[in-house]
């Protein structure tokens, strides 16, 4: 029995390397464009599936589990940014069963709040709140993804217009982040870095049109200007994030010259488009006469969008 039970056609190094496989992919979220990201997902997601049936130690199956959960995961995430959400659906899915199979809180508390973000941006705001409230009651307390899911709650709560409570939210999330030190890695997608709570913040009060936006989403560009190459996709979001701001403080002509600058880096990606959109029908709402060279810009670089470029 002792002898069955150590015996592994897979082995530790095998197991390892999986797992590293998988925080490189994390890593690489935030500069990697989504559908580059997935083929590389996919590829290490079918090598370990490939591994479940071989012969392998209790400790082995368990971590290989754990690892195949956060790969469906981290493909479930770049789905949702291609806005392709039945397969979305499915890796979600595959992700939490494997969470509950090993009993691993964290990735099960993702998975919701993964799954709220996919509502923010399909337009479902009060299925967004809900299931960021669920993803902070199931997550560990000393994990990324309670920290996570509260800021998400947030921006849902924010999507529906109800400021007083995106504040709350807010402000639970700043205490919680708060006494968090600077991770080693802080662009690893499930490591929740502290700086994240001002862009979290950025995009929730412009959502609400508070005039605090601005400021924070000058300091999150500010911050990720100052180390370019490693969360690129947030400092473009955090340009329209400030244009937004700008917008109801009727600074028409730089919120139009910020949100062109983050739709022509082409880092935005499809599931954020209509935060690109919104701003554009405010510059139009205005009566700008640089609305026409964002419509243009818009169709070039955002193309085959849904919802559709108001006019």
């Amino acid at each position: 029995v002792a002898r069955r039970a150590t015996a592994s056609d897979v082995g530790e190094t095998t197991v390892g390397r999986l797992e590293q496989a998988a925080d490189d992919i994390a890593l690489a979220y935030p500069r990697t464009p989504p559908a580059e990201l997935l083929r590389r997902t996919g590829v290490h997601l079918g090598y370990a599936t490939g591994l479940l049936g071989a012969r392998m130690t209790l400790g082995e199956h368990r971590r290989l589990l754990v690892t195949t959960g956060w790969l469906s995961l981290l493909a479930a995430t770049c789905l949702i940014d291609l806005r392709r959400f039945p397969a979305a659906t499915a890796h979600l899915r595959t992700a939490a069963q494997l969470a509950r199979e090993t009993g691993h809180a964290e990735i099960a508390a993702w998975c919701l709040e993964t799954k709220a973000w996919a509502e923010i941006t399909d337009g479902n705001y009060r299925r967004a709140a809900d299931l960021a409230q669920a993803a902070q009651r199931l997550a560990p307390r000393d994990g990324s993804a309670y920290i996570q899911a509260s800021g998400q709650e947030a921006r849902a709560y924010a999507r529906l217009g109800a400021a007083r409570e995106t504040r709350v939210a807010l402000a639970r999330t700043e205490a919680l982040a708060a006494p968090l030190a600077q991770p080693d890695q802080p662009e690893h997608h499930y490591h929740y870095d502290p700086a994240k709570f001002e862009a979290y913040a950025a995009t929730a009060l412009a959502w609400v049109r508070d005039p605090a936006a601005a400021e924070y989403a000058r300091d999150v560009v500010a911050h990720f200007e100052d180390e370019p190459t490693r969360r690129p996709r947030r400092a473009a979001l955090a340009r329209v994030d400030l244009a937004l701001a700008l917008t109801a403080s009727d600074d028409i002509d730089e919120a139009a010259g910020t949100v062109l600058e983050a739709i022509t880096s082409e880092l935005i990606v499809p599931s954020s488009y209509w935060r690109a959109a919104e701003v554009i029908a405010a510059v139009d709402e205005a009566g700008s006469g640089v609305s026409e060279e964002l419509h243009d810009a818009y169709r070039e670089f955002c193309p085959g969008t849904r919802p559709a470029l108001p006019q």
